[in-house]
């Protein structure tokens, strides 16, 4: 109906149009000029003054197209406004309400550490396969070792990636009883020098670090566009993590992989951290296992990561200097995720301090509090979420142990643990392994 309505309003202004210039023109040419009546013999007489009558009537007519104009161009906006009033919306209802945030930055850079796999391959592939935009998400490939094969397979991708190439592959001078843990000297130089030419050399804002053996989901991207303005927001917050360290598939909620949480436990695997966070760790950076040295309190500072229900990456690479043992006892387990979740869409501001701890810590003490067998027999079913309470470090490793998380703590935090919670499914249930609610801190002696 307010289709037709408008068609007709615009043949009708179509059709005044027309008439009114016709009108116009037929005055132009009999109407006579200001002062004396012209007649054809005096035209015929003077040529100049029909020369002025034709200036001044092409000057009138001038005068009076503008106008019509104005006039045309008020029916094309008048059409147009009827057209999107009569326009049944074809776009898909919106999601839940953004979360005001600042912009952006015009680039976060993805940093990809590589060294001698050339199945580097299988990540660079995935993480060109999902990026939405070179611009935004410039992918930088810092190569260590010197690994020929590794650098063939890097540069056949040509511009796509940047290559880049760790110089110093000297030898390292190592304490006697690290011998063996040369390799995690390596990583740490390596880390070093790379992170300080994404932040110093090219000067990016930030930067999502991948290892070359990490396959990314297909809202990788996503997770860390919209969790950027977040960690640049919230000083309480120092990273992003793609990883849950619990992330097992028969450890997490699968069907709700919009879950974010925060996290006391530095996870890495896939993290976004900002140049002023890099420019505050770099003058103290360590000579190795710089993982255990960011869980540290000195680092740490009391902030927390964000990291999901479901990993955004996984891991393929049982070759490392861990020689394939956590790999095979956990790593391989671990749950990617494969259903698209819209993060930049969503409300994410439930994730910042104040109003997570008042939800969080509502939620896992108003749980009813239950023996660790009892959930271990699946008895009270009824009962839905449910809390276990450990008091020290031997009944946490214990419970855990019993409920199949990770039971080792890094400077007294668990892995994916915040407030010394640890949140997961055991056998579709929702289960805290928490601390009294009287809890004020992790002991550092825990480890």
């Amino acid at each position: 109906m307010l289709k037709k309505q408008s068609a007709g309003l615009v043949l009708w202004g179509a059709i005044l149009f027309v008439a009114w210039n016709a009108l116009l023109l037929l005055f132009f040419w009999t109407r006579p000029s200001p002062g004396r009546p012209p007649s054809d013999g005096a035209l015929d007489d003077d040529p100049a003054g029909l020369t002025r009558e034709v200036i001044r009537l092409a000057e009138d007519a001038e005068l009076e197209l503008e106008r019509q104009r104005g006039l045309l161009q008020q029916i094309r906006e008048h059409h147009a406004r009827w057209s999107r009033r009569g326009r049944r919306p074809t776009a898909a209802p919106p999601g839940p309400p953004r979360a005001p945030a600042s912009a952006p930055p015009a680039a976060i850079a993805v940093l990809v550490i590589a060294c001698d796999r050339s199945t580097v391959r299988r990540c660079l592939d995935k993480l060109l396969r999902y990026r939405p935009s070179a611009e935004h998400f410039p992918i930088l490939v810092s190569q260590d070792c010197g690994h020929e094969e590794t650098a063939r397979v890097i540069a056949s991708y040509g511009s796509a990636v940047t290559h880049l190439r760790q110089p110093d592959l000297s030898s390292i001078a190592v304490p006697p009883e690290h011998r063996k843990f040369q390799g995690y000297y390596r990583i740490a130089r390596h880390y070093r020098w790379a992170l300080g030419q994404v932040f110093r050399r090219f000067g990016f804002p930030a930067a999502v670090v991948v290892e070359d053996d990490l396959e990314v989901a297909p809202d990788f991207f996503e997770y860390f566009e919209a969790t950027y303005p977040l960690l640049r927001a919230d000083p309480t917050l120092w990273c992003v993590s793609a990883w849950n360290d619990n992330g097992k598939e028969q450890m997490v909620d699968a069907g709700r992989p919009e879950l974010l949480y925060r996290t006391d436990f530095f996870p890495g695997l896939g993290w976004l951290l900002l140049a002023e966070l890099w420019a505050e760790l770099e003058p103290k950076w360590p000579r190795a296992f710089w993982d255990d040295w960011m869980r540290r309190p000195e680092q740490r500072q009391g902030r927390a990561c964000v990291r999901p229900e479901v990993s955004r990456t996984m891991t393929f690479g049982r070759k490392g200097v861990s020689h394939g043992q956590f790999f095979d006892q956990h790593l391989k387990f671990i749950k990617l995720n494969q259903h698209f979740v819209p993060f930049t869409r969503l409300d994410l501001s439930y994730l910042r301090r104040e109003a997570y701890d008042r939800a969080f810590l509502a939620r896992v003490y108003g749980a009813p509090l239950l023996q660790v067998e009892t959930v271990r027999t699946s008895e009270r079913s009824e009962l839905g979420e449910v809390r276990v309470q450990y008091t020290g470090r031997d009944s946490f490793k214990a419970f855990a142990k019993a409920l199949g998380v990770m039971d080792d703590l890094k400077s007294g935090v668990p892995r994916a643990g915040y407030r010394g919670i640890v949140s997961f499914l055991f056998r579709g249930r929702r289960v805290h392994l928490a601390p009294p609610q009287t809890w004020d801190g992790y002991d550092p002696s825990w480890n």
